[in-house]
């Protein structure tokens, strides 16, 4: 019999859960997308919160991510003015931009605009 490290025990529930995935219409996607933004849960939550399944508590850091290539670190170098290899200068220009959309979208009540 193989022991497992005691590191290791407490993803072992974690292990033996699987990952479900669900084909359906575009629009059931986007509802279940547009309930978790507004109740502010991951996707994965909501569906859990539909479904009556308990969630975690812990509070998830809000975060965007995007892959880059090298070629969209030099075509974002140009567009921002910077040197290539200069990827954390980069890095704050598109978070500067992401500010900069996002207030953009900010309607005049404070609430962003409807998409209708």
């Amino acid at each position: 019999m193989v022991r497992s490290s005691p590191r290791w025990t407490g993803s072992d529930a974690a292990l033996r859960s699987l990952q479900v995935a669900f084909d359906v219409e575009k629009q059931v996607i986007d509802a279940v997308r547009y309930a978790a933004f507004k109740n502010q849960l991951s996707p994965s939550d909501q569906i859990r919160a539909i479904l009556g399944l308990p969630r975690t508590s812990k509070p998830v850091r809000p975060r965007l991510t995007v892959s880059l290539s090298d070629a969209d670190y030099d075509i974002l170098a140009r567009r921002f003015g910077l040197a290539v290899d200069d990827k954390r200068k980069i890095k704050e220009s598109l978070h500067d931009a992401l500010i900069d959309f996002a207030r953009q979208q900010q309607a005049p009540d404070g609430d962003p605009p409807s998409s209708a």
